[in-house]
Order: structure tokens, then sequence, then C-alpha cells
């Protein structure tokens, strides 16, 4: 379906996550004109929790809370000519297309859905590696053979084209399994301009369009390290890609909602949970180094210049296996003689634990937030988490739990815990691999039944000639300083991929980039994060945006629900990153955030 490339396509989020505001979809839907509704309910660890809903009920494994929202907006999203594309189908995007078909039926609503299957390659795992595909970490290189547990879920990140051909084929509603995040964007576009499986470039900017807005208000002012200057914060809107026809778009809301879309917020989302500047999709590869913000209006940042590179050939599979089982309680320590009594701790609960040889980890966290000569109770207390681990959750059921409340009255003088005890709880773990794309086969399901697979789009031979744009950065500012916390003038963002945190970092003008790169390099950043002094960093700088991004290797363990950090996905570490107080050129202090 073919359109100018002055007319807009207008494609709305409803959701980052399965639990995210319900409301949000009616909100989209009254609020202004929109063409598509989307949503994004996937993460790696919503598979696990997918899958476990599944053994409770095979009928299950899919998002439950869109089946909600459709309920309340199906019709009035027809009745506006809105279509609806997510990944909500989960582990059953069969099942959660039967239940939408149920809804649309009792309520007397015609509405053509369709639904993508073949992402789904736990049956075919044997197979695979059978033939010599060995499934290696991507992080560690480890082959999944050498794991020595079964995977419970595996699921390839599906691409664009299946959408496409399920819209070519007149649905109203398409329902998708594990797709990459941006598919859900990349789709709509695609089939609205008629776009060419080696349209590079015009791919790839609705794969940083789709990056933006697939984490919904985390673009409009959520989660925002200047939050100061973003009004109506308590309720902010959902964003929009106005996509057009050359790749280009422009990130909006809708009119009187709050938040705020700026090229700070967008360039916030745009470092989220990223790598290299090379984001590779399996319908293309979007280089994240050429983008280009521009401030158009009110809530209005234009994203355009994007270039891509061809889809490699590979698709990325996402494995959760059972990594054990875990518990966990969290004590207070007030006052004096803090390390003493997390010492004493220590060695009470090694000693309840046959040495520590009942689990096959201990962990001892102590989070320090205690003052001298506090004056009030609660700011004289540090928290000592203790975490143990397992593969016979009897050995760190009751038997940790109970030994940390036998010691109320027989320990450290001050005790309280702030968890109650309990059993031990099984814990997934992440595995990132890679699989060629010919061994996945996607199938779009019709209304009627009919089973259309979708081909591939084959990887090029050719190499593609990509020249990030020259951007003037002036000399590093001198002059005096102030020792003040480096996110007095920089913004950060961070998250979670695995077992990996990143940490993106950004200016607000040309000279702060100046000083940030010049100043920020791997040694520094490790002096400013001690805790990554020994890990493998990696950075990568981003002039196009003036930012910067450092990945931390290994920070969250082995990541999802197996991490025992304080903060497991990495939500804070930007945060955290930000109150290390640099010598600060004083020029800069024009950058500070002023509060609205």
């Amino acid at each position: 379906m073919a359109a100018s490339g002055n007319e807009g396509l207008r494609i709305a989020n409803c959701s980052r996550f399965y639990g995210d505001r319900l409301s949000a979809a009616r909100e989209m839907l009254e609020d202004g004109p929109i063409d598509f509704l989307t949503g994004d309910y996937l993460a790696e660890l919503t598979m696990l929790i997918l899958w476990k809903l599944k053994q409770k009920d095979d009928s299950r494994g899919y998002a439950t809370t869109y089946l909600r929202q459709m309920k309340d907006v199906m019709g009035l999203a027809l009745e506006k000519g809105v279509k609806i594309v997510t990944n909500a189908g989960g582990l059953n995007p069969a099942g959660l297309a039967n239940e939408l078909r149920a809804i649309a039926k009792d309520q007397g609503i015609t509405a053509n859905i369709a639904h993508i299957e073949g992402d789904d390659l736990l049956a075919k795992l044997p197979e695979l590696q059978a033939a010599g595909h060995n499934l290696a970490h991507l992080d560690t290189g480890q082959p999944l053979a050498e794991l020595g547990a079964h995977p419970l879920s595996a699921n390839a990140y599906l691409g664009a084209w299946g959408i496409v051909d399920a819209l070519e084929q007149g649905a109203d509603i398409v329902v998708c399994p594990r797709v990459t995040d941006a598919s859900v964007v990349v789709g709509p576009a695609a089939w609205k301009f008629g776009w060419q499986r080696d349209d590079w470039d015009r791919l790839a900017g609705a794969v940083a369009a789709g990056h933006v807005v697939e984490c919904g208000a985390q673009c409009t002012g959520g989660n925002y390290a200047f939050f100061q200057e973003v009004p109506g914060l308590e309720r902010p809107g959902f964003p929009i890609a106005e996509m057009y026809d050359d790749g280009s778009s422009v990130i909006t809301k809708h009119a009187g909602t709050g938040g705020l879309v700026s090229v700070g917020t967008v360039t916030a989302q745009l470092l989220y949970e990223i790598d290299a500047p090379r984001y590779a999709n399996p319908d293309v590869v979007a280089r994240f180094d050429t983008v280009r913000l521009e401030q158009v209006g009110k809530d209005r940042v234009r994203m355009y210049g994007v270039q891509g590179e061809p889809a490699t050939g590979k698709v990325k599979i996402c494995l959760n296996y059972l990594g054990g089982f875990r518990n966990a309680m969290t004590l207070v320590l007030t006052g004096l003689d803090i390390e003493a009594k997390a010492a004493l701790v220590k060695r009470t609960l090694l000693a309840a634990l046959d040495g520590g040889k009942a689990a096959d980890s201990i962990e001892f966290e102590l989070a320090r937030g205690d003052k001298a000569d506090a004056p009030t109770n609660v700011e004289a207390t540090a928290q000592l988490r203790v975490t143990v681990k397992s593969g016979n959750p009897e050995k760190i059921g009751r038997a940790f739990s109970s030994a940390v409340v036998e010691m109320a009255l027989a320990s450290y003088p001050g005790f309280f815990a702030t968890t109650p005890p309990g059993d031990a709880t099984p814990y997934g773990v992440y595995w990132p691999a890679l699989v060629p794309a010919d061994v996945v086969q996607p199938v779009v399901v019709l209304e009627d039944g009919t089973r259309r697979p979708t081909a591939w789009t084959e990887a090029s031979a050719g190499a593609i000639d990509v020249r990030p744009p020259e951007i003037e950065i002036p000399g590093v500012p001198g002059g005096p300083t102030k020792r003040l916390p480096l996110g007095t003038v920089f913004g950060a963002r961070s998250g979670d991929k695995g077992g990996n945190a990143n940490v993106g970092l950004w200016a607000r003008s040309a000279a702060g980039y100046a000083w940030l790169d010049a100043n920020l390099d791997i040694d520094a950043f490790k002096k400013l994060m001690p805790e990554a002094a020994e890990m493998e960093v990696r950075r990568f700088a981003f002039p196009n945006l003036w930012a910067v991004n450092f990945v931390v290797v290994g920070l969250l363990g082995e990541g999802v629900s197996s991490s025992v950090r304080f903060d497991p996905q990495a939500k804070g570490l930007g945060e955290y990153l930000r109150s290390r107080y640099v010598d600060l050129p004083e020029a800069l202090l024009a950058d500070a955030p002023q509060a609205v």
C-alpha cells in the first residue's frame, strides 16, 4: 500500500512491558488521531513468566493485560480505522488470536485478526545442534551443549516482513510472538509506504523510531535524568512516531498530555540498552551513529539521516533455562559498628548452612546508607541483603530463612529484617545466541486459517558505504573548575541486556560533549564506578548524539532473575554515575537543567 512522501503514518505505542498502564490503549485512541496502535509486552524475563503461566494452563502463555485492553477498545479502534500490531502473543499467539476473535464475536465486531508463528525453536534445539549449530552464548562463547541444563523456552526474534504480509492480506489486528521490539513499527511503515527489502536507510530509520517509542513513556519524560524539566510527569502521555516515506520520523505525543518530547528525552531512549553503533535487527542493521535529531516544535523531535546496512542473515534467539532456586532476606543494621555487625551475620549464617556448603552460593551485599550522628533513626541504618542459591530448594528454603529468624534475639543489637521468612523460589537464566535465518520459518496465519510462510531477507555479499555525519566539535573547554556531580550537566540512561549493563551518557552542548569525550575514557569510568574495575568495559562514542555509551560485561551475573545485585536490571546505574563527583569546567554550568 504505497503512500505519498508527504503523508505521515502515526504509529502510537500503548505499552512497554507486561503490566504497563492499562488505560494507555484507550488514551491513545481518544486523545488524538493515530493510524496504528502498537505495544511491546515482552522482555527476556517476561518469557519466563509466560512459560510459568502456560505450565499452569496450556491455553495461556500470552499477555493477559493486552486482552483486557482489547475488551475495552477493540470496537473503538476499528471504528476509527486504527490497526493494531503488538507482540502480546508471547508463547501462544494462536491462543491470543482466538481469544480476540471471541471478544469480537461477543461484542458484535467484524475484525480481521491474523497471528504470526515460527519463533518457537524449543522442539528444534536437538535438530539444530545435530546440524552443527552450537548455539554459543553471545557473550561467553560457551556452546549450549556444555550448559548441562534443559532450556524451558527458545524463541527467535522475528522481523517485520511477516507483519507486512499480514497487513497486505487485510488484517486489522496482528498478533505477534517474539519479534524484535522495533518490528511493530517497521512492519506498519514498510507496508504503508511499499518499502522494498533492500531499502536499508528507510528500514533503519524505522528501526530507530521503533527503538525510541517501544519503551512507551520513557521517551516522553519518564525515567529522564533531568526530570525537573518535565511538566506533568505524574502522568506522561505515551509516544507516537510519525513515520515518513524516506525513513525519517517525528517523535511526538498527543497534545495536552503530560510529559515532554525533546532532543534530550529522545537521546536518552536511543541510548537505552544498546551496545555498539551497529544496532542489528533481522531485517537491517541500523547505524545509530548516523541518527540526527532536531527539535521542530513543542513536543516534536525530528529524527532523520539514519543509514542502514544489509541484513546479516543471522537471527538472535532468546533461551531461558531453570538456573536453580534462590532465597533472600534483608537485615537492617543501625548505628555503630556496621561492618562488625555484618561480619557477625556472615559468620552465623555460614555456620548454620554447614560452612556455606548447604548452598551452591551465598552472597552478602551491604548497602551503606547510614550517616554518622544521624538526625533520624532511619538515616542511621544500613541494609544487609543475603541471597542463597541451590539446585535443591529444601536446602535453602526454610532451612535458610529460619536460621535468619533464629538470630532475632541472639545476634547483633538492633536486629530486625524487612523481609518475611519464606521458601526458595525458582529462578531463570537468559541465554542469547545466534542462528542462521534459514533455520527459522516465520508463518503468517490468516483469519481463515491460511498459513503463509514469510521469507527472510538474504544476507548481502556487498558492503554498504555508511558515512556517519561530520559533527563539528569545539575544543575541550578549560578555565576554572568546580568539584560537582557529573550529573550537574550530563544525562544518563542505563539498562540491562542479559548479564551486561549499559550506561549511556549525553551532553547538552557540543562543548559538553568535547569535555565528556576527552575526560571519560574506560579508565576514568572505572574510577567513577569501582564495581566495574576488574570487569571488561566497552566504550562507544556517538558524536552525532553528543553521547558516549559504556557496556559493563557481566556486571549483572547471568542476568534476568538470576542476578543477586540490589539493582538487578541496572535501572539506577546511570543515576549512580551521575552522582559521582568530578572537576567540571565552570563554562559548562550553563548546561545545568532548569526546573519547570
